[in-house]
C-alpha cells in the first residue's frame, strides 16, 4: 500500500478536497433549523457548510495504513518543535486584523490546514476562513469559520497528545477484523453512523448517544427487530436518576408525558399512590404510550446486548443540530432513522413509504431484517484517510487516558 509523502500529506490538507467530506454535517437535515446557538462552552455556526460525502467507508482496510502515515508525519511536525498556542484569548473571525491572526496563520500551517505561501498576512481572510473550517471538520467542531473557545481548546492540545491519540486508535483499529460485507457502524465520539453495503457508505446519519456518567457501549451486535408506534418502558437508571427528582417537583410529570404506573402485580395504578420521597417508584414499571412525545419517537431498532441499549427516534429532532451530542443515556438516537429502517428491511414491503403509512397509523407493529444485519459501536478518536487527512474526535468518556478537549474547556473554565 501506498505511503504519503509529507508534500502529499500537506498538500492534501491544506486543498481541502477531503477534509469537508467525512466532516458530520454542520446544521440538522430534517429539521428545517437554520443557525443554531450551541451549548455554553461550544462556538455557535456563523454559516452552514455544505459538501458531497466520501463514499468510502470511514473505518476500512486503507484506515489503518492511512492511520499509521499520519502518525509518522505528526512525528515529523514533533520534530521540528511542534505548533504553539495561538495568542490572545478572544473570538477571531472573517475580518479581523491583529497579531493574533498572524498567531493562528502559523499555527495552521503547521498541521497543513493553510499552505505555507499564506503566511505574510494578519488579515482574516477568506483563504484563513476556509483553513479554520478545515480545521474545525478534521476536530468534530462545527465547521462556522470563527474562532471560539471550544476551537482554540482544540489547537491548545499539543502535537505530543495528538501522537499519543494515533498511537493508541492505530491498535483498536487493527483490533477491528472483518466487518462483513453489510453493517451499521457507529464512532461514538464522533457521534456518527454509517450504513455499509459492499464497501459503499449507502447513508450516513447523526447521532445523539450516551452522556459521560451515561455512557453509550463499545459493542458488537446485530439487529433484532424494529417497532413502529412503540411504547416506551423506562429503564431503572432513568427512574432513579430522571424520574423520581422529576415528579417531586412536578406531580403532574406523568401524566403530561402519557407515562402510566404499574404496579408488581400489573395492575394500573394513579401517581397518588406512590411515595416519591422513597425508592418504592423502582419496584414500579413505567410504561409511557406511543404517539407524539413518546421518547422513543416513532421508532425503536432493537439490537442484541446485555447492557439495555438500541436504536431509537425522538420527538426533538433540532438536538441533531447541535455541536455537542453526548446527552442520552446509553442508547442512540439516531437522525432520519426511517431512512435507516428502510435500509434494514431492503427486500420486504416496508419500503420508505410503506414506512411513513405505518407510522400515520399509530398503530404498534414490528419488522425483522430479511437478513442479519451487524452492528458495531465503536470508539475511535483519531484516524486518518487514504488521501492523509486526518481526524481527531474529543475523548469525552476519557477512554485515551490523555488530555481532552473537554480537559482543556474545564482548565480554562
Amino acid at each position: 500500500m501506498k505511503r504519503f509523502s509529507r508534500r502529499d500529506f500537506l498538500a492534501s490538507l491544506a486543498a481541502g478536497a477531503a477534509a469537508t467530506a467525512l466532516a458530520r454535517p454542520a446544521l440538522a437535515q430534517d429539521s428545517g433549523l437554520g443557525p443554531m446557538e450551541m451549548q455554553e462552552g461550544y462556538d455557535s455556526v456563523a454559516r452552514p457548510i455544505t459538501a458531497a460525502k466520501s463514499a468510502s467507508p470511514t473505518f476500512s482496510p486503507y484506515t489503518t495504513q492511512a492511520t499509521e502515515n499520519a502518525l509518522a508525519q505528526y512525528g515529523q511536525i514533533a520534530a521540528k518543535g511542534g505548533w504553539q498556542t495561538v495568542t490572545g484569548k478572544g473570538r477571531l473571525k472573517l475580518g479581523d486584523s491583529n497579531d493574533d491572526v498572524v498567531s493562528l496563520r502559523q499555527r495552521l500551517i503547521i498541521s497543513g490546514d493553510l499552505a505555507p505561501s499564506l503566511s505574510d498576512s494578519d488579515a482574516f481572510d477568506s483563504y484563513l476562513d476556509g483553513a479554520v473550517r478545515r480545521f474545525q471538520s478534521r476536530h468534530g467542531i462545527l465547521a462556522s469559520g470563527v474562532v471560539g473557545d471550544t476551537t482554540r481548546a482544540a489547537m491548545a492540545i499539543g502535537v505530543d497528545i495528538r501522537q499519543k491519540q494515533l498511537e493508541l486508535n492505530i491498535v483498536r483499529l487493527r483490533a477491528m477484523g472483518d466487518l462483513g460485507p453489510r453493517y451499521i457502524m457507529m464512532n461514538i465520539p464522533a457521534t456518527e453512523l454509517e450504513a455499509v453495503d459492499n464497501g459503499v457508505v449507502e447513508q450516513r446519519h447523526n447521532t445523539v448517544i450516551g452522556k459521560p456518567d451515561r455512557q453509550s457501549p463499545v459493542m458488537s451486535t446485530a439487529v433484532q427487530n424494529i417497532n413502529f408506534n412503540p411504547f416506551w418502558t423506562v429503564p431503572l437508571s432513568i427512574i432513579k436518576k430522571d424520574l423520581i427528582p422529576k415528579m417531586q417537583k412536578e406531580p403532574t410529570y406523568l401524566s403530561d408525558h402519557h407515562i402510566r404506573i404499574f404496579n408488581p402485580a400489573g395492575q394500573e395504578i394513579p401517581a397518588e399512590q406512590v411515595n416519591w420521597n422513597t425508592d418504592e417508584a423502582t419496584k414500579m414499571r413505567f410504561t409511557q404510550d406511543p404517539g407524539f412525545g413518546n421518547s422513543l419517537g416513532t421508532v425503536r431498532i432493537n439490537i442484541a446486548n446485555q447492557y439495555g441499549v438500541y436504536m431509537h427516534d425522538t420527538p426533538y429532532k433540532s438536538v441533531f443540530g447541535q455541536g455537542y451530542r453526548f446527552d442520552s443515556s446509553g442508547c442512540a438516537r439516531v437522525q432520519n432513522v426511517r431512512d435507516l429502517c428502510a435500509w434494514i428491511l431492503k427486500g420486504t414491503e416496508f419500503t420508505r413509504d410503506h414506512i411513513d403509512e405505518v407510522i400515520r397509523t399509530g398503530n404498534r407493529l414490528d419488522a425483522k431484517p430479511p437478513i442479519k444485519t451487524p452492528v458495531y459501536w465503536t470508539y475511535i478518536t483519531a484516524w486518518a484517510t487514504p488521501e492523509g487527512l486526518v481526524q481527531f474526535r474529543d475523548d469525552v468518556y476519557d477512554k485515551d487516558g490523555y488530555q481532552s478537549l473537554s480537559v482543556v474547556l474545564k482548565e480554562e473554565g
